[in-house]
């Protein structure tokens, strides 16, 4: 079976509630092992008054913490990152054969003095490589030109050669599927009318297709008519300028069953497509679809790789 090394997310939200309740389930599919130490699985048990199932192995990632569920702290943001590193090491040390990610809570990092905002943030940097973050499920996968940043910043990262950058290295990616590139302006800029930025886009895209050889991307395409079902029909890989633009249709489409991907490193990495839903961490509510899919997905990648 392969070997799937899993970081827990915040222990104060519903990562290892998730964990707990899908053992079962994943463990027919392959041989999860959990970065926490097991004395921290053993009170998640007992806050959700269960048994803890058997046969977890577990990695120890630094010393237990308390869990305080549903609440932002230094400290679970520390043992979060610290679960997440120890992931990491595994696959690299070639112990895992793919990483998947429970939800960390930004702030909590931020209390605990960790500098960045995320997990991607924090791959880009471990190996040196532009990740791409891509987001979705099987029926609809949406990339982000840009992330975690303020809007008011996104159009000055809009330029060509960026895109044209990111667009490459999407392409393998997509399966020779055409990807389609939202603009960024209502009604992708009315040429030039509400913005000049789509003819940015228009030009990478371009490059981008005469490089490849076949059309592999089509836009710049108007924002508000891109995820309705007729254009759905056509395309199933999106790539937005910004977060909101492409994750909130995304998520109100398909909220439980997505998830993320960090495209173009070189460990395979997926993630559940939500937040640490501290409002209802250890209440035994907790959807686990998008967990699911996302161990599955990151079987499949493996596969991918090894062909």
């Amino acid at each position: 079976m392969k070997k799937i090394a899993i970081s827990i997310g915040d222990p104060n939200g519903v990562g290892l509630e998730i964990i707990l309740n899908s053992h079962a389930e994943i463990s027919k599919i392959c041989e999860p092992i959990y970065c926490v130490h097991h004395t921290l699985l053993e009170r998640a048990a007992q806050i959700l008054r269960q048994e803890l199932p058997k046969g977890m192995r577990t990695y120890p990632s630094g010393e237990v913490c308390f869990i305080r569920p549903g609440k932002v702290d230094r400290e679970s943001g520390h043992y979060s990152y610290r679960s997440f590193l120890s992931a990491i090491e595994l696959c690299e040390h070639k112990e895992a054969d793919a990483l998947v990610t429970l939800p960390i809570h930004k702030e909590a990092w931020s209390l605990a003095g960790i500098e960045h905002k995320g997990h991607t943030d924090m791959l880009r940097e471990r190996f040196k490589q532009d990740a791409i973050m891509m987001l979705g499920c099987e029926r609809m996968y949406v990339a982000l030109f840009t992330e975690h940043i303020p809007l008011k910043e996104v159009a000055a990262r809009v330029d060509t050669h960026s895109l044209y950058d990111f667009l490459m290295a999407f392409a393998p990616n997509a399966n020779r599927e055409s990807v389609a590139v939202l603009g960024l302006n209502p009604h992708a800029g009315d040429n030039g009318v509400l913005g000049n930025e789509e003819r940015m886009i228009e030009e990478a895209i371009s490059h981008a297709n005469r490089m490849l050889g076949y059309n592999a991307f089509v836009g710049p395409m108007v924002p508000d008519i891109a995820f309705t079902p007729r254009v759905r029909e056509k395309y199933r890989y999106f790539i937005a300028m910004y977060h909101d633009q492409g994750l909130a249709p995304l998520k109100a489409l398909y909220f439980d069953e997505g998830i993320n991907v960090s495209l173009n490193l070189p460990i395979v990495r997926t993630s559940v497509d939500h937040g640490t839903a501290f409002d209802i961490a250890y209440k035994n509510i907790a959807s686990n679809l998008s967990y699911l899919n996302a161990i599955k997905s990151a079987l499949a990648q493996i596969d991918k790789r090894n062909l």
